[in-house]
């Protein structure tokens, strides 16, 4: 089975449940408490080896509680931590997360070591061994580091599937590299300058995207589903279980019913089968 490689951000998510997102300047009181591991990246990692894939994961951790049990944790997901740098320095990451009634949320990060994976932190040979057939990246770490990446995977025939988010802008140098962007409609928006508000306007940014160069595109729209532009597939996907159903028409993959609609779209990619998507 061909390596996934995912090179990304690690971080303790600090969740808080609430009926609805406060407003600016506004205090409400919320629910349930949750800490658990996240980081793009790292929901990446995890979603990739729990649907049977053969995961490498590169991310840098800070030398405290939250880095060492992050460590273990990856291990009993039968992530392979070799590359698992640890920031002498900088805390690991941390993320503030709320979310509402209605499953949508906010995020603000602390990046911490993350901000501090670079270029030299990364093997030559990971993208050299030909092990890999697939990359996954976010913008979780710095762009100079992803840039570096998609550019390296790219040169050794490796196909980079990127989830833009935090949103920011992208050179086009970059984009022309990516075989899979997976935004959801704000970083959409902020990469093509389209808003989204139905499915023309969808189908628009998508358009856009592949006029820059990213060889497919799915954009996430929250409870309404996705839209896919693709060589086999144009259209709405209608929630989960219809992208589930579309994607195993193409693969072998698997899904589970929790996959967190953000990071759910790496899974095109975590078939033990070439997929033509």
């Amino acid at each position: 089975m061909s390596r996934i490689l995912i090179i990304g951000s690690s971080n303790t998510d600090m969740v808080i449940k609430t009926s609805k997102m406060p407003l600016p300047g506004e205090t409400i009181l919320g629910g349930t408490f949750l800490m658990n591991p996240g980081g793009k990246g790292a929901n990446q990692a995890v979603a990739a080896s729990r649907l049977g894939g053969k995961v490498l994961f590169v991310t840098k951790r800070g030398n405290d509680l939250f880095g060492n049990q992050y460590v273990g944790l990856l291990m009993r997901e039968g992530i392979n931590t070799d590359y698992v740098i640890k920031d002498p320095v900088l805390p690991s990451g941390v993320a503030l997360i709320t979310v509402d009634a209605h499953g949508e949320n906010s995020i603000v990060v602390a990046p911490g070591a993350n901000g501090s994976l670079m270029p030299g932190d990364i093997p030559e040979k990971l993208f050299t061994s030909g092990k890999s057939k697939i990359l996954l990246l976010q913008l979780e770490i710095p762009l100079e580091t992803v840039e570096y990446c998609a550019a390296r995977a790219f040169e050794n025939g490796i196909k980079v599937i990127l989830n833009p988010a935090p949103a920011q802008k992208l050179s086009d140098s970059l984009l022309k590299k990516v075989w899979l962007a997976t935004p959801n409609e704000i970083e959409a928006e902020e990469l093509t300058g389209k808003s989204i508000n139905n499915i023309s306007s969808a189908e628009e940014a998508a358009d856009s995207l592949k006029s820059m160069g990213v060889k497919n595109v799915v954009i996430t729209l929250g409870a309404s589903g996705a839209f896919v532009k693709s060589r086999v597939f144009t259209g709405m996907v209608d929630g989960l279980k219809e992208w589930g159903r579309r994607l195993r028409h193409h693969s072998e993959m698997k899904l589970t019913p929790k996959s967190p609609k953000g990071d759910l779209i790496l899974s095109v990619s975590l078939s033990p089968v070439e997929i033509s998507v």
